[in-house]
């Protein structure tokens, strides 16, 4: 399976287990492909994870129009948003705020690129 294939994959999933927690609130899912993080604009990168390379795969919900929003973070970002939710878990910080405010916008662009 290549990367974009497992990205795909979990991303699925992930609609898959939004939708049967939350019912029609999710209509629909798309993947932020950007080639720079949403947090704070540096290229994607992998993330060490208990000694392994890994990518930092997260989801949010985009409430007006239904849609889970996946996304790719870059190793700052990442260890950022992991070091917070182990001091304060459950709790947004202002990273988040950044990123769903910039996935948003990209959300929208791609929208309005569409054909009517």
């Amino acid at each position: 399976m290549t990367p974009e294939e497992t990205v795909e994959s979990a991303l699925a999933e992930m609609f898959r287990m939004s939708k049967a927690r939350f019912g029609n609130a999710v209509k629909g899912y798309w993947f932020c492909d950007d080639e720079a993080c949403p947090g704070c604009g540096r290229p994607i990168d992998l993330v060490k994870i208990k000694g392994k390379e890994a990518v930092s795969l997260n989801a949010f919900i985009h409430r007006k129009p239904g849609i889970l929003i996946g996304y790719l973070l870059c190793k700052r970002c990442a260890r950022q948003i992991f070091q917070a939710a182990e001091k304060n878990p459950y709790q947004q910080t202002p990273l988040h705020s950044t990123i769903e405010k910039n996935l948003v916008a990209a959300y929208e662009q791609y929208r309005n690129s569409l054909p009517a």
